[in-house]
């Protein structure tokens, strides 16, 4: 992952120019560009994979496949912004998904494809998103400092990639897929006490990190 391009604040306000770049031209643009949502892309799915599907299957391993489908099929992409960039690499996404319980589910698809309802998922994502953001701040970004800025779930997204693999977890479990501290503890195989604490924990971390972010240091 390229890091220094989504370190880079100048990068996170030039989507617009990056996607210009490379339909003039620049090949090597399109990489550094879709790197940028690697990790929006791995929470996205990290909310969608049943675990019927995990064994099956990683969310690296999705995330790849949606990284190369859109490496690949980049010239029939017809948008201009950010917002219609992440909403083809959500469909792209759904599309990986859906290949994926074909494949590997058979049998048990139908019950699968219940879930996989990724329009009503990103909204929910967003929401949560927002939610994590005011808590990590204690207060809500200004909409000038949104605009400067990607949007509210790629740049979050990038924080909680920046946690140990549990924190992030157990945060996508309980702030973005709303299970409660038993199931999580049955997910993650601890106890209903221990999965708690270790949320608590985690959202400690999580805003150790955003106000780092935001104050500009290296993490």
């Amino acid at each position: 992952m390229s890091s220094d391009v989504k370190k880079t604040p100048c990068a996170a306000r030039s989507v617009e120019q990056m996607i210009a770049k490379v339909r003039d031209g620049n090949a090597e643009s399109l990489g550094d560009l879709l790197q940028l949502y690697q990790d929006y892309l791995a929470i996205l799915a990290s909310t969608q994979l049943d675990h019927r599907l995990r064994r099956r299957m990683s969310t690296s391993d999705l995330v790849q496949e949606t990284m190369l489908a859109a490496h690949r099929d980049f010239a029939q992409f017809r948008g201009n912004s950010e917002g219609e960039l992440m909403a083809w690499l959500r469909q792209i996404l759904s599309n990986c998904l859906s290949h994926a319980v074909e494949k590997h589910v058979h049998a048990k698809k139908r019950d699968l494809r219940r879930e996989v309802a990724l329009d009503a998922m990103v909204k929910r994502l967003d929401d949560s998103m927002a939610r994590l953001s005011h808590l990590a701040t204690d207060k809500a970004a200004r909409p000038s400092e949104v605009m400067m800025r990607r949007e509210l779930a790629a740049e979050l997204s990038d924080q909680l990639a920046k946690l140990k693999d549990s924190y992030r977890d157990v945060i996508v479990y309980r702030n973005m897929q709303g299970l409660s501290f038993d199931e999580i503890a049955e997910r993650m195989e601890i106890k209903s006490g221990a999965a708690r604490m270790l949320w608590v924990r985690a959202i400690a971390k999580f805003k150790e990190v955003c106000q780092m972010n935001e104050n500009g240091d290296k993490i």
